[in-house]
C-alpha cells in the first residue's frame, strides 16, 4: 500500500517488503565469487539454483531464468516453431506487453472478451484455436481452455497461485510466464522466469535465450553444430541471487497477503452499491478487487483513499482493444510488420464490441494489499480503507 503513517503502510509492494543486507545470503556469495555471468563457472551457477528451486516450489519440470516477463512469453512463442502471421489469442484485458510480445514474433495478437472475473472467456475461443495466451491477472486464477496445443498462462501477476486440484498456476499447459518486476509477488526490479514440463520446448528456449546454442557451463563460448540464430536473454548471477532471496520468503508473502485479506474484507462497509470480485481459495490475494454500482461512486471511491494516502488502482488502462498498438496497428517496421501479414477485418472476438468489458471496469476498483505488517498493523490499515470508503 501507499505509505501511510498512520497505518504504519509502507511505500513497496510484497516481496520488496522482505529485501534485507542481513538476509542476503546468495548475493554475498555470488559477489565472493566475482563471476557474474552463468556459464563463467563450472560450480552450479546461482541462475541454475534458481531455476531448481523454482521448478520444485511450482511442481514444474523444467524452468529457465530470463531478463523480464515479456522475454518470457516471447521464449514460449517462439518454441512452438509459429509461421510469420499465426493467430495468438490473447485476454482483452491484460498489460500491452502480451501484444508486444506476440507481435515482437512477428504474430497476430487476437483479443479475446473477458468473463466478469476479468479472465479471458474460454467459451469465445474457436475450436481450432492453436495458441492462446490466457493472464492470471491480480492473483486471480484463470480459466484455462482445454485441447489448446501451446496454451501460454501469463502468471507475472499471480506466482504461488494454486488451481481448484492443487497444481500451480503456470503448469497447467504448454508452458508458464512469471514476472519479477517491482510490484510483484516477488522482486528483483526485473527479471522473468518461464516453466514446462515439455523438454524439447525447453531445449528450444534455451538455445534461443543464448544466440541459439545450449551452452556447456565454464567452457563458454561453444557453439552447437545445429545451431539457428537467437538472442541474449541470458540473467545474471546478481539477479539471480535477489530471486533466490525472495524464493524463500514466497510462502511468508502469501500467508500474509491472505491474513490482510481476510481482514480488509471484513471492514469493507456494508452497502448495497458495492461488492467485493470473489476470490478463490487458491488466489494469490495481492488486493481487494471492488466493483461499484456506476463510475461516478468508483471515482468517488479513488478519491476518498487517495486523499488519505491509501494506494489505490483502477483497471482501465489493460483494456487492450483502446491501446494505440491495437487501434493504429503501429509498428516501428517501414512496412507495418507484422501487421502486414493480419488477415483482413477486425482481430476480436467479443459480442458486443467490449461494451460489457468497459462497464465492468469502469466500476472495477483495487486496493493492494501489505504482506510484512504485523496482524495490528494491518488491522489498522484496514480500518483506514473502511472509513476511506464509509465517506463515498
Amino acid at each position: 500500500m501507499t505509505l501511510d503513517k498512520r497505518a504504519g503502510q509502507r511505500f513497496l509492494p510484497y516481496g520488496a517488503n522482505y529485501l534485507d543486507w542481513s538476509d542476503m545470503a546468495e548475493l554475498r556469495e555470488v559477489i565472493d565469487h566475482r563471476v557474474l555471468f552463468r556459464y563463467q563457472t563450472e560450480q552450479e551457477s546461482m541462475a541454475s539454483r534458481l531455476e531448481r528451486t523454482a521448478a520444485e516450489r511450482l511442481g514444474a519440470r523444467h524452468a529457465l531464468a530470463v531478463h523480464n516477463g515479456t522475454e518470457a512469453l516471447r521464449l514460449c512463442l517462439i518454441s512452438t516453431r509459429p509461421s510469420v502471421g499465426d493467430l495468438v489469442h490473447i485476454p482483452a484485458v491484460t498489460f500491452v506487453a502480451v501484444a508486444g510480445a506476440v507481435l515482437s514474433c512477428g504474430l497476430i495478437p487476437v483479443l479475446v472478451d473477458v468473463d466478469e472475473s476479468l479472465a479471458l472467456d474460454t467459451g469465445l475461443l474457436p475450436p481450432d484455436a492453436r495458441r492462446v495466451i490466457t493472464a492470471h491477472m491480480e492473483g486471480t486464477v484463470a480459466p484455462v481452455p482445454a485441447h489448446v496445443p501451446y496454451l501460454i498462462e501469463d502468471c507475472a501477476q499471480s506466482l504461488g497461485a494454486r488451481f481448484p486440484d492443487g497444481r500451480q498456476v503456470g503448469t497447467a499447459g504448454y508452458a508458464g510466464t512469471f514476472s519479477f518486476h517491482h510490484n510483484k509477488v516477488l522482486t528483483s526490479g526485473e527479471g522473468g522466469l518461464v516453466v514446462t514440463g515439455d523438454p524439447a520446448a525447453w531445449a528450444r528456449m534455451r538455445c534461443y535465450h543464448d544466440h541459439g546454442s545450449a551452452r556447456v557451463p565454464g567452457s563458454y563460448p561453444t557453439w552447437n553444430e545445429d545451431a539457428h540464430f537467437g538472442e541474449n536473454l541470458v540473467t545474471s548471477e546478481g539477479v539471480a541471487a535477489v530471486q533466490c532471496q525472495q524464493f524463500r520468503h514466497l510462502d511468508e508473502v502469501l500467508a500474509g497477503l491472505e491474513r490482510m485479506y481476510a481482514l480488509a474484507v471484513d471492514r469493507l462497509p456494508d452497502r448495497p452499491d458495492l461488492s467485493v470480485l470473489p476470490r478463490s481459495a487458491g488466489d494469490a490475494k495481492v488486493s481487494v478487487r471492488m466493483r461499484w454500482e456506476s463510475r461516478e461512486l468508483r471515482d468517488a471511491a479513488v478519491a476518498a483513499l487517495t486523499a488519505r494516502g491509501i494506494a489505490n488502482w483502477t483497471l482501465n488502462k489493460y483494456l487492450l482493444p483502446e491501446h494505440p498498438v491495437l487501434t493504429g496497428r503501429r509498428s516501428p517496421y517501414a512496412d507495418g510488420f507484422p501487421w502486414s501479414h493480419a488477415p483482413a477485418g477486425p482481430l476480436a472476438l467479443s459480442a458486443d464490441g467490449f461494451a460489457r468489458t468497459r462497464d465492468l471496469l469502469d466500476r472495477t476498483l483495487c486496493v493492494p494489499l501489505s504482506p510484512e505488517l504485523p496482524e495490528p498493523a494491518q488491522i489498522e490499515a484496514a480500518k483506514a480503507v473502511q472509513q476511506a470508503l464509509e465517506t463515498v
